[in-house]
């Protein structure tokens, strides 16, 4: 039996039911579907109405092997880096499970917690003209879009920044994908069917997240005052 909600509810449905799905199976994206996805990045606002973002679609294997390649890399020496200098054990300091703890670490300076992209049927790498003043603002916001119609749709998606944050991977990505140089490489979105249900992540209480007037002073003075 259909579910029917109202524009609210169906809102804060998509919103609530978004996931960064790093799994999928091997079913390909629909057509139809990925058309849906990249029209709502269309949609998106932008500064002065500049549409800032471009979108390159990317099926082929072997270019999502070298995509993963690169996310792997960049994020194998940013968590690398992490974990020498401490950061990650103090981010880590609340988990007491040691198995788990040495996984997370083991997943994070490996870099397969972005190397994924060479499994997700569909790359989408966003790009964004360079000379756009708000085209770093402009592309996440097409990008959000994105991947709340991917949840409405009930599909996975990611948004992985990792092969485009160190300025040699994103030459990497430029030349394997022929990126003329007025534009960057923003982020890569990976996009399929989710092997599994995720669990939501823990959000902090909204009442230390508002505030009144002034940074600090509390807009919700108790957590009871929050509203659902």
């Amino acid at each position: 039996m259909a579910e029917h909600f109202t524009l609210v509810e169906a809102a804060k449905k998509i919103i609530l039911d978004r996931r960064s799905i790093r799994d999928y199976t091997q079913e390909p994206v629909a057509d139809e579907d990925l058309d849906l996805i990249l029209e709502m990045g269309r949609q998106a606002p932008s500064g002065e109405d500049a549409q800032p973002w471009r979108f390159i679609i990317v099926k082929d294997p072997e270019a999502r092997r070298k995509l993963g390649a690169i996310a792997g890399g960049g994020s194998g020496r940013r968590f690398t880096a992490e974990f020498v200098t401490q950061k990650m054990q103090e981010r880590f300091a609340n988990l007491k499970d040691e198995a788990k703890k040495k996984a997370a670490f083991e997943k994070l300076t490996s870099g397969s917690v972005s190397a994924f992209l060479a499994e997700a049927p569909v790359n989408v790498i966003v790009c964004g003209k360079k000379h756009v003043w708000d085209m770093p603002f402009d592309v996440s916001a097409a990008i959000e879009n994105m991947l709340l119609m991917v949840a409405a749709l009930g599909l996975g998606a990611c948004w992985v920044i990792a092969p485009c944050i160190d300025i040699r991977d994103e030459e990497r990505v430029k030349e394997l994908f022929d990126m003329p140089e007025g534009y960057k490489a923003v982020s890569i979105l990976s996009v399929g069917h989710p092997l599994r249900p995720h669990r939501p992540r823990p959000r902090l209480p909204i009442h230390e997240l508002v505030f009144k007037e002034k940074f600090g002073q509390g807009y919700y003075n108790k957590p009871e005052e929050v509203k659902g």
